[in-house]
């Protein structure tokens, strides 16, 4: 082949590649699929916890509420003889508490209709709550026709079975109790007493104060996971007391007990309960920290119980209808002075002239109705924790 057509053919061989090539066009080629930005999608809000919804719902019902209802709400009391119907809505009651009189010789069916008479006429679900000890205090299993034996103590279990025994019998009892209507079982005793010859030693564990916090701690999570509400009684620890029930009790050990012994189970039994246990506090006078008024009524015991041991759950009175608290209260308003202490829940039989009290002392400015909210409030939370709120309010 000539140069000159050799050349020719190179030059349209270059011209033909040049021409199947890329763009030279300083536009910009569009992007491929794969290239396409995508587009920015609206933050989604993270949905509320289950946890935060029933907070919601607790202050969204609390809103709603009159001061003669929150009030209502603050008395846990014992399940009058009679009129007990038309007194959960007269006074709107957070709950009843029934004692050997109200089981006695009732069967199963006649007691799950009364329960249910009361729930009834509640418009906020009633906390229905019985001392089931189990040993000296069987308010239910004392009464054959609703257990053919009585529930034995704490002590003999454990010598019988263990800490297993310990748990099927509190099983046991949490599923008779919800059977029959109750959702609060006044148990585990966390008072720690190892000496025979305490008032309180045939009610407590009978150990010392590391083992009666582990029992302690496993009671209450097994009642939690039952569904059943605790009550850790008697704080801040009875030790070597006499009976309250009838006279002054003056508690004369230093506060290094209490810290080393008798806090121990209520911290444990606090935390392995989670919002399903509350705390009971007696009338001992504690000499070391208030020497002048019974824990039941002292701000400064109750600061013990939230600040030092944290706990933020429903505090309630022992009865304050005993006669070691009786004698505190200026102008019988007993119930005024436990809710300035810092108790949730008041536990009485006289509820029918404490309430008013209530009331009167809010609405003349002695007694703050943020008081009152913030106690109805953990009440509330409580009843939630249990579940009486999930089928709604009555009426």
């Amino acid at each position: 082949m000539n140069r000159p057509l050799a050349a020719l053919l190179a030059a349209l061989l270059l011209f033909s590649m040049t021409a199947c090539g890329p763009s030279q066009s300083n536009e910009s080629s569009p992007p491929s699929p794969t290239e396409a930005q995508t587009p920015v999608q609206p933050e989604v809000p993270p949905q509320p916890t289950p946890e935060e919804l029933s907070a919601q719902a607790v202050e969204d019902l609390l809103s709603s509420m009159t001061l003669e209802e929150k009030v209502g709400q603050l008395f846990f009391v014992r399940c009058p003889a009679e009129s007990a119907v038309e007194d959960v809505t007269a006074y709107h009651l957070g709950g009843y508490i029934l004692f050997g009189r109200d089981t006695k010789d009732k069967t199963a069916n006649e007691l799950i209709q009364a329960i249910q008479s009361y729930q009834d006429a509640a418009a906020i679900p009633l906390l229905i709550g019985v001392d089931e000890e189990g040993g000296t205090v069987v308010r239910v299993s004392s009464n054959p026709h609703l257990r053919t034996s009585k529930f034995q103590s704490p002590q003999k279990l454990f010598l019988s079975g263990g800490m297993e025994a310990i748990l099927a019998d509190t099983h046991e009892k949490d599923t008779l109790l919800q059977a029959l209507g109750f959702n609060v079982n006044l148990a585990p005793v966390a008072d720690v007493s190892a000496d025979p010859g305490d008032f309180i030693y045939p009610r407590t564990f009978g150990q010392d104060a590391a083992a009666t916090a582990d029992y302690v701690s496993q009671v209450t999570a097994r009642m939690s996971a039952d569904g059943m509400g605790s009550v850790l009684k008697h704080f801040p620890g009875y030790g070597n007391n006499v009976d309250t029930h009838t006279g002054i009790a003056v508690d004369q050990r230093p506060m290094e007990t209490f810290e080393a012994s008798d806090f121990l189970p209520f911290e444990a039994g606090t935390q392995a309960g989670g919002g399903l246990t509350a705390v009971l506090v007696s009338h001992n006078i504690m000499s070391c920290v208030d020497d002048a008024l019974p824990a039941s009524l002292s701000p400064a015991v109750h600061e013990i119980l939230r600040e030092d041991l944290g706990f933020d759950g429903v505090v309630m009175t022992d009865d304050l209808a005993m006669d070691a608290v009786s004698a505190y209260a200026k102008d019988g308003a007993v119930a005024v002075m436990a809710l300035k202490a810092g108790n949730d829940l008041v536990l009485t039989t006289d509820y029918r002239s404490q309430i008013p009290k209530v009331i009167e002392a809010v609405e003349n400015g002695g007694l703050s109705e943020e008081v009152i909210d913030t106690a109805c409030r953990r009440v509330l939370g409580w009843k939630s924790a249990l579940g009486l709120l999930d089928g709604g309010l009555n009426g």
